[in-house]
């Protein structure tokens, strides 16, 4: 425990919770470990790599604030029906280059990737550690790194591309065209499979392995149209025998479900999820983040997803519906569920669009089967490619829905994002694919220049 304090301390120093302008190096004092010392021992290293996932669950995209919510609410997945204002730009579709939400993603994400880059640069330079200790390290960092990138491409656009600990080189960083940081995403993520271990360091999957990076790399083949790479990278999950389907939709999201690539685990024993804690309402109060009733509607009548996962409260007259995926709300005393973050589900729809452009009809319609049938649906009745491919996007729609944004990162890469908007967010416009640079980035370094178009 003492050594987890000194880490935790340690590492704080390395970057602020602010913006990559402030990534720099601080002294510690002489009581304190150095950040030479901690990547000498597997202990140490390994508390810094724990505190970075506690980290990547309680702040940036992945966080309960994150994509989750405000993508869902800026997509057509969520409706807010609080009056104060903050929480609810993404809703009402006010995002401004000032918001704290704008800002809080930016500089979370972009810290959260220092702390990767620290530890990526801190085991490189070890002298102690085994050679599968470092792969092990620098495999989890790289990935972390390749994830908030990820992210921070899909909502800002061009975005800087952040590998060093450099301060005098971060401080006057230029944004690269979203091809180049893919290019980098990906490879990432290549070294990264090449460095994890095929097995979890954590039974409970809390720390990610090498399907986790494969899980992750089919996503990003499927963002930019490499459908063969798609299939290869998604296949790399789905034939792992470590990964069993759930054929019962009240296991998936439970903590020992065997579709589950990698999950968080809760901050203390016997909590569930921070997804549980927003969404599930207490004593039939209205929810503050409410189900879409476009989303709810349109379900098929038989959809066992929305018996299972969708939950409903009553208040005189009016009936509000909130995403169930997830049952807990407070502490169990045992943990109950964890926070999925990949799951098996999405590497079958990956497979299926990919397979379907590709012209694989059949095979892209069993991946298609498998999800629906789970779902107690009948086959699909799709035949030509368009058709299966515009079928995975519904599906799509009612099997990822509320789960890191999904559903707003597949209406803006197939170009659908003003069709569908257009109709249930005021003043929707087409420069509202991008989220704008927070404008305290650009003041700090104008390299970051020019902002977003339209705002």
């Amino acid at each position: 425990m003492k050594n987890l304090n000194l880490i935790i301390v340690a590492l704080l120093t390395f970057a602020v919770f602010t913006s990559c302008k402030k990534f720099v190096n601080v002294s510690l004092p002489t009581s304190q470990l150095t950040g030479e010392n901690v990547f000498q021992d597997q202990a140490t290293t390994n508390a810094a790599m724990v505190d970075i996932y506690s980290k990547q669950r309680e702040t940036g995209f992945l966080a309960r604030s994150g994509a989750t919510v405000n993508l869902g609410m800026y997509a057509d997945e969520l409706i807010y029906t609080r009056t104060d204002v903050e929480p609810g730009i993404p809703y009402t579709n006010n995002i401004l280059a000032t918001n704290n939400i704008t800002s809080q993603l930016w500089n979370e994400s972009y810290h959260l990737i220092y702390c990767a880059n620290a530890v990526i640069e801190g085991v490189q330079k070890s002298t102690l550690l085994s050679v599968a200790n470092k792969n092990q390290f620098i495999g989890e960092a790289t990935f972390i790194r390749a994830l908030n990138h990820f992210y921070l491409s899909n909502v800002y656009g061009d975005i800087p591309y952040i590998s060093s600990t450099d301060y005098d080189m971060n401080k006057s960083v230029r944004r690269l065209p979203v091809e180049e940081v893919y290019n980098a995403i990906i490879a990432d993520l290549k070294q990264a499979t090449e460095l994890l271990p095929e097995t979890y360091i954590s039974v409970e999957r809390a720390r990610p392995n090498r399907a986790t990076a494969w899980a992750l790399l089919a996503r990003v083949y499927l963002y930019i149209g490499d459908w063969q790479d798609a299939v290869i990278a998604s296949e790399k999950v789905i034939n792992n025998k470590i990964y069993l389907w759930e054929n019962n939709l009240e296991n998936v999201f439970l903590k020992e479900s065997t579709a589950t690539i990698w999950q968080f685990a809760p901050k203390l024993v016997g909590n569930n999820t921070n997804e549980g804690a927003t969404f599930v309402t207490l004593n039939g109060s209205i929810p503050g983040y409410a189900l879409s009733p476009i989303l709810v509607n349109s379900f098929e009548p038989d959809d066992r997803r929305k018996l299972y996962w969708v939950g409903m409260v009553t208040n005189g007259a009016d009936r509000w519906y909130f995403p169930y995926k997830y049952k807990q709300r407070l502490n169990t005393g045992t943990s109950k569920e964890y926070s999925v973050v990949f799951r098996l589900a999405e590497q079958y729809l990956i497979r299926s669009e990919a397979r379907a452009r590709l012209g694989q009809l059949t095979e892209a319609k069993d991946d298609l089967n498998k999800i629906r049938n789970t779902a107690g649906l009948s086959n699909t009745n799709a035949s030509t490619a368009d058709e299966i491919i515009a079928a995975v996007l519904k599906e799509r729609k009612f099997e990822l829905f509320t789960e890191h944004g999904h559903r707003f990162f597949d209406l803006k890469r197939l170009g659908k994002l003003d069709e569908t908007l257009s109709l249930v967010k005021p003043g929707w416009e087409t420069n509202d694919k991008l989220w704008p640079i927070p404008d305290k980035e650009i003041l700090a370094n104008s390299n970051l220049a020019p902002q977003n178009p339209g705002y």
